[in-house]
């Protein structure tokens, strides 16, 4: 031990690690708006505990005064994906991005690992602002699908549990299970479309009923009293239906109720 301050030593990370999650988090929500789909699932990010950097210094003979560079996952994010396709758009925004540089990108994906594990990676690096002035850091970005998660989560606790060393029929079982979500992935990819449709057609209705019922609230703030109470009643009939087309010609009808109400200015006082 070098006797390090780590609490300094990973102050850099961690606050790398906080700002790619909002960075991505707002990527995601802005291709959303955009596009009406993002290919970023979710983002999760972590800052490598003190005792894993030790174990893999050791394993990787990197001298404590040289952590900075020789491990190059101290920080760490990771963004999931619904589709295998997704991952390889999301890799192609890291790369075009100005706010960090990719250092070199590893495809576990078409080249996986004889364990079964897939993933995309990719070292960048990274400028942190710290009260001492900018420093740059080097992180590591995984890319996966939700189903490639679920299984590296899953042989991740199992390596920890068994110190690397998993029982022969507890590999096989993990490099059956492997396959098995490739598969699985493979085939959402195969309907990829139907899914996105179905998804889309859930946050249009959500959309709507949202404004729906916001709008019959403001009704009764410009004192449509009655206007609102029939809407609303009309509301609970078509929700009840199901009828989404109903619903769509229900929210045009609100909609110019309100304008109405707006443009005479009728506020309940």
């Amino acid at each position: 031990m070098d006797g390090r301050d780590w609490g300094n030593f990973l102050l850099p990370y961690a606050q790398a690690v906080e700002e790619l999650k909002v960075k991505f988090k707002t990527l995601r929500t802005e291709l959303k708006k955009r596009e009406e789909y993002s290919p970023i699932e979710f983002v999760t990010g972590r800052v490598k505990r003190i005792s894993s950097i030790l174990e893999k210094s050791k394993r990787l003979e990197v001298p404590l005064d040289q952590l900075e560079r020789g491990i190059e996952d101290i920080a760490g994010i990771r963004i999931m994906c619904q589709f295998v396709d997704d991952i390889h758009r999301v890799a192609d925004l890291i790369r075009n991005r100005q706010d960090m540089k990719v250092v070199y990108e590893k495809d576990y994906i078409t080249n996986y690992k004889e364990s079964g594990y897939r993933s995309f990676h990719m070292i960048i690096e990274y400028p942190v602002q710290t009260a001492l002035g900018q420093k740059m850091i080097l992180g590591e970005i995984q890319i996966r699908t939700l189903a490639m998660n679920f299984w590296a989560t899953i042989e991740h606790s199992l390596n920890y549990k068994y110190k690397d060393s998993l029982p022969e029929e507890v590999r096989q079982r993990l490099k059956t299970a492997a396959e098995a979500a490739f598969v699985l992935d493979n085939e959402m990819s195969s309907i990829r479309q139907e899914i996105l449709v179905a998804q889309q057609s859930f946050e249009d209705k959500s959309k709507i009923v949202q404004k729906c019922l916001s709008f019959i609230q403001e009704l009764y703030y410009y004192h449509r009293i009655s206007e609102a109470i029939q809407f609303q009643n009309r509301f609970n009939e078509v929700w009840e239906k199901d009828d989404i087309t109903e619903l769509k010609n229900l929210e045009e009808e609100i909609t110019s109720e309100l304008e109405s109400a707006k443009k005479n200015g009728d506020i309940q006082l």
